[in-house]
């Protein structure tokens, strides 16, 4: 399994391809999606990347459907919040755990997933990966999900999969500068 990832991260090194995805687990009542980039960022820079939501998150995945509404606290019991029309907002996410750095740990069940009795863990790890930063994304879900997790996992994961790539294009971006 070890050998398969390693030929993974170095396609997408040589070949620039999408971020590496998979469903790797499904069952009953939860999944489990993963997916792993390169950036050309130090581990230090590439956190902040990541907590800068409104600059690489798709506005198609908001409420609002503007990105500039995201806000993330980067904290323990921070908020990754959107702002709505008429003074309304949503609450995506509760940062459970940050190291900058090292580690993001969010709980929430994103888009449709709120409004099943289900919950969600959403974890970017971060690591050296010789001058840049390999970045893991993980998302586990549970609960009383109203869609067959067969059926619902390859979409959550495409939808984490595209905003990922996203993040890695910013990342990048950043770092030629």
């Amino acid at each position: 399994m070890k050998h398969l990832r390693l030929v993974a991260v170095l396609a997408m090194v040589f070949l620039g391809v999408r971020a590496h995805a998979a469903v790797q687990e499904v069952k009953e009542s939860s999944f489990t999606t993963q997916s792993v980039i390169l950036v050309d960022l130090p581990p230090a820079a590439a956190y902040r990347a990541v907590i800068q939501l409104p600059k690489w998150w798709d506005p198609a995945h908001t409420w609002s459907g503007v990105a500039k509404n995201l806000t993330l606290e980067a904290k323990a019991g921070g908020c990754f919040c959107e702002r709505l029309a008429e003074g309304g907002s949503v609450q995506h996410a509760r940062v459970v755990f940050a190291q900058p750095g090292k580690l993001l740990r969010l709980d929430g069940a994103f888009g449709p997933l709120q409004d099943m009795a289900a919950t969600g863990v959403l974890t970017f790890s971060l690591a050296p990966d010789g001058p840049g930063t390999r970045i893991t994304l993980t998302y586990r879900v549970s609960g009383a999900l109203t869609m067959d997790a067969v059926k619902l996992a390859p979409g959550v994961d495409q939808v984490l999969s595209s905003q990922f790539d996203r993040l890695r294009s910013y990342a990048n971006s950043r770092a030629r500068r």
